[in-house]
């Protein structure tokens, strides 16, 4: 069982919490999530952590705040974007309209280097982590969960008193609860969890007082 350590890098003008996730043991690292300020990850990445060695690039969802900078940041360090679930293969493909929408700077089109799905694992040097399908927030969207730690990356499906938006385009809010409530709560009350957005919490503080799950 290897030890871990992770950052939160907040990027864009939506305080998107990219994680910088790091096995203690192999000083192997990951980003989760680099949706944007590419140059502000590198230099975190270089400024704080000299000796680590990043990986790898994993994706929960294909929204432009999760995924903007991870293409530039993959061929800065010549490492594989894993992730997510190919159901969001359209947003991926949209990218460059969802910059015109939002107002970033333009994002090509990109493609993960492989697409994962529900019960697949990805490993971190002596780090292990069960890959959860979660639609609803979008239709492919994966969560990383690190079950010896007890921590969980939730992408955009949970909040800290709040849950993921479904307006947008394949959102579904029935999906949405599902994935909560039969893939996320029953890990365990005291899984803790980083989201996409926003402070972090436990699971069982969200299943007690979170209202949309009541």
């Amino acid at each position: 069982m290897g030890a871990l350590t992770h950052h939160q890098i907040p990027v864009t003008a939506f305080a998107q919490n990219c994680s910088l996730v790091i096995c203690t043991t192999s000083l192997q690292a990951a980003l989760i999530d680099p949706g944007g300020d590419a140059q502000l990850i590198i230099d975190f990445v270089q400024r704080q952590h000299p000796a680590v060695k990043l990986d790898k690039i994993l994706l929960t969802h294909g929204h432009l705040d999760h995924v903007g900078a991870a293409k530039v940041l993959a061929e800065y360090f010549g490492v594989p974007l894993i992730g997510p679930h190919e159901d969001d293969r359209f947003l991926f493909e949209s990218l460059p309209q969802q910059s015109a929408m939002f107002g970033f700077p333009d994002c090509p089109v990109f493609l993960p280097d492989q697409w994962l799905t529900d019960s697949d694992k990805v490993s971190l040097g002596a780090l292990k982590f069960d890959v959860l399908h979660c639609p609803g927030h979008t239709p492919g969207h994966i969560v990383f969960h690190a079950a010896d730690q007890q921590l969980l990356f939730s992408g955009d499906v949970v909040f800290k008193g709040g849950v993921g938006r479904t307006d947008f385009p394949r959102g579904n809010a029935q999906q949405l609860i599902a994935s909560i409530k039969n893939k996320l709560l029953p890990l365990g009350d005291e899984v803790t969890f980083i989201p996409g957005h926003g402070p972090r919490s436990t699971l069982g503080h969200e299943r007690l007082t979170n209202p949309f799950l009541r």
